[in-house]
């Protein structure tokens, strides 16, 4: 909070999803592992193929958080607020695990 008191810019609380790079040999290896992922909820996958030929499978999760807390130095958001935030992002990370 001190920190956040001292701040002269906008602070943005944010919790980053679980993302996780598998490089696969086959097109075909990317497509069962992007329908499995999709099948256990990370919605947020997907495949890229680049330029080289090097197949990507990226499984993403859609635990997500992104609040403003502050803008031009001023609080937006009570102590209290931010102190559940801090619970959310937590209860999304013990899912992440």
């Amino acid at each position: 909070m001190t920190a956040l008191e001292k701040a002269t810019g906008d602070v943005v609380f944010k919790f980053e999803p679980f993302v996780l790079h598998v490089l696969c040999r086959e097109l075909q290896d990317a497509q069962l592992l992007h329908s499995v992922a999709i099948d256990s909820g990370f919605r947020n996958s997907g495949i890229t193929v680049g330029r080289g030929g090097k197949i990507t499978m990226a499984v993403r999760s859609t635990h997500c958080l992104e609040v403003p807390l502050s803008h031009k130095g001023r609080l937006m958001v009570s102590e209290e607020y931010i102190e559940f935030l801090v619970h959310v992002a937590n209860q999304k990370m013990e899912e992440n695990l």
